[in-house]
Formats: structure tokens, C-alpha cells, sequence
């Protein structure tokens, strides 16, 4: 597989697209090649192009790769709309006809991982393959849970009533975007605390600060679960790796990859030592998978 020189992470330059009449941030790096797929890669709650940075750079000088900021997050638009997994899948299906022009991979962390999921299953002309890292998105549930005490029910009554106040969800909002907690909240899922950075602090900070932050927190706070991940992959029809973090507190890896291979045992794993954004953490090792997958499903020369 011949290979460009690859850009610095700060050589790479962002741009806006036009979507619905938001401006939508992304980046790109690296040429178009013939026999090898685009790669758009997506991110995670509360992230942005930024925690792709390692990748772009390290990809680039083999593919063509873009990432972009979901609307509401990022350098993206932040309007007073209400955000969900179709919303996403729209933007992303859109952005891959009108910008890259040619059906892509996506890959997708987290939040980014459940809406290429959504593309690649309900927009299938758009994705020729699907990379989840720790991807978020609920099954469904199979197994009826028993029924709660009478008291544990009224406290989740309660709870729920709480999440619907908007002061409340205020209170929540300002807590999680201060810089200790994001730097707190990094290190938990992080196996590697060395990857957490003032720099990545910095760039999960600096949009939660921007004009409507508030207003995209409190809709996904609020938000109704999407398509279930079972009922999306009974729709998917192209190839799939799935890369686990082994040391996510947020995910059962093990437990979560099984679920997956029940509804779509012909995916390829591999269970990584990192957290709960192995992209950023392990990119080396994750740009590597990427490749070999990649070349092991298309024709490269």
C-alpha cells in the first residue's frame, strides 16, 4: 500500500459545510484513491474533530479521511433544535453524497458510533463499511425486568421528574463542563492517564462554552431512545470491526461484543488494553487495525 507523507495534527486546516442552514465543521487530509474507500470518522458525546486528530494524521497518507462535528457539538452550529440519532444520520448520509461524493467508511466512537451504525444500516448507499469503537446505542430488552420495590419506584419517579426541570438539568450542564470534572471524568475512562491531556481538556471545554451548548445538552438529555442496535443490524449489509477498549467502566466489552455477534456474527473484533476512546489513547495500534481491515475486505494496490 503506497503511502503520502502524512500532515502535522496542526497542518490540518477545518472548513464549513452548509447543512439545513447550520454551519457544520469538518476536516479533511490525504487525496482520493481508486481502489480505496473515504474514511469519515465521527465522535462521541461531548467530543469533536479534534479527538480524531491522531487518526487524520496518522491515516492520511494511505486514504482520503474526513472528520466531522455532529451538529450541536464542536465547531458546529449549535441551534435550538432537537437532536437524536436520525438527525445525525441525515447529516452524516448528506454530508458523504454532497462533500465527499462517493459511498465511504465510517467510524465511530461512542454517541458517533450508534449514528454511523444508523447510516450504514438505514442509508446503506452511503456506507461501504462500518468501524465501531465502544459504540454507544441501546438493545432491546428481551428479558423483562422484575418488577421494583414500591419505594425504589417512587424514588425513580422522582428522579425522572427532577431530569425534566430545566434547572436542574442547568445545575448538570455547568458541573460537567467545568475543566477538574472533564479532566476527572477523562481519567476514569481512560486506562492510560498519561493521554489526558491539558489539551484534551481544552478541546472538550472549549465548545461548552459556545452559544446554544446549553440547549444541545438539555435536548439529548431528554431525548427518546433511537432505533435499537438489534433492529439496526438486522439491516446492515456491510463488512464490520468492531475495536473494544477492554477498560471502559462505561461498557461490559465483553459482555456488549457478544450481543453484537448474535445479530451480526459475521463482524471482525479485537478487544484493545485501553479505555473508552481507544482512538485517542491507542492510535497507533487502532490506525494499524484500521488498515489491515481495510486491506483484508478491498482490492489495494
Amino acid at each position: 500500500m503506497k503511502t503520502q507523507p502524512n500532515p502535522t495534527v496542526d497542518e490540518i486546516e477545518g472548513k464549513y459545510w452548509q447543512w439545513r442552514g447550520y454551519n457544520v465543521h469538518y476536516i479533511s487530509a490525504g487525496t482520493p484513491h481508486p481502489q480505496r474507500p473515504p474514511l469519515l470518522l465521527v465522535h462521541g458525546f461531548g467530543a469533536s474533530t479534534d479527538h480524531w486528530r491522531k487518526n487524520v494524521a496518522g491515516l492520511s497518507g494511505e486514504f482520503q479521511v474526513f472528520a466531522i462535528d455532529l451538529l450541536g457539538f464542536g465547531r458546529s452550529e449549535k441551534p435550538g433544535i432537537t437532536y437524536s440519532g436520525e438527525l445525525w444520520r441525515d447529516q452524516l448520509h448528506d454530508f458523504i453524497t454532497e462533500v465527499i461524493g462517493q459511498p465511504a467508511v465510517l467510524a465511530g466512537n461512542s454517541l458517533g458510533g450508534y449514528a454511523a451504525l444508523c447510516v450504514a444500516a438505514q442509508r446503506s448507499n452511503s456506507a461501504v463499511g462500518l468501524v465501531l469503537l465502544n459504540s454507544a446505542g441501546p438493545f432491546s430488552d428481551s428479558k423483562p425486568k422484575p418488577d421494583a420495590k414500591p419505594s425504589r419506584k417512587r424514588l425513580s419517579g422522582m428522579l425522572q421528574s427532577l431530569a425534566r426541570q430545566k434547572w436542574a438539568i442547568w445545575l448538570v450542564f455547568q458541573n460537567t463542563r467545568r475543566k477538574s470534572v472533564i479532566r476527572k471524568t477523562l481519567e476514569k475512562v481512560y486506562v492510560d492517564r498519561s493521554a489526558v491531556t491539558d489539551r484534551l481538556v481544552d478541546e472538550i471545554y472549549r465548545p461548552s462554552g459556545d452559544r446554544g451548548a446549553f440547549g444541545v445538552f438539555a435536548s439529548i438529555f431528554s431525548t427518546p431512545q433511537g432505533e435499537k442496535v438489534d433492529i439496526l443490524l438486522q439491516q446492515l449489509a456491510c463488512p464490520l470491526l468492531m475495536l473494544w477498549g477492554e477498560g471502559d467502566p462505561w461498557i461490559n466489552a465483553r459482555e456488549r461484543g457478544k450481543k453484537f455477534r448474535q445479530f451480526y456474527p459475521q463482524l471482525t473484533e479485537c478487544y484493545l488494553d485501553a479505555g473508552h476512546c481507544p482512538h485517542d489513547e491507542i492510535p497507533d495500534r487502532v490506525n494499524g487495525l484500521i488498515r489491515e481491515w481495510i486491506a483484508q475486505n478491498w482490492s489495494l494496490d
